[in-house]
């Protein structure tokens, strides 16, 4: 029941977040979120639940978080 108010605050800190984003933008920041969903997750899983990742874990993460930054500053047309 402790973690209820820290995942409402996270959700509606992260909605609100996003909403002040440009719409253009907001597509590519929303997806860009997925890769740093994925990496808490993993973070969740080892400190809440004591499963350490495993190499694989870490290393699927570390593309995920890789891909987000490159939608997040890669040079774009126009």
């Amino acid at each position: 029941m402790l973690w209820l108010l820290p995942g409402i605050t996270s959700l509606a800190l992260f909605g609100w977040l996003l909403a002040q984003v440009e719409a253009g933008f907001a597509g590519r920041a929303f997806a860009a979120y997925g890769g740093v969903y994925i990496a808490a997750s993993l973070l969740w899983m080892w400190g809440a639940e004591g499963q350490r990742p495993d190499f694989w874990d870490f290393f699927g993460a570390a593309l995920c978080l890789i891909g987000a930054s490159l939608i997040l500053v890669a040079p774009r047309a126009g």
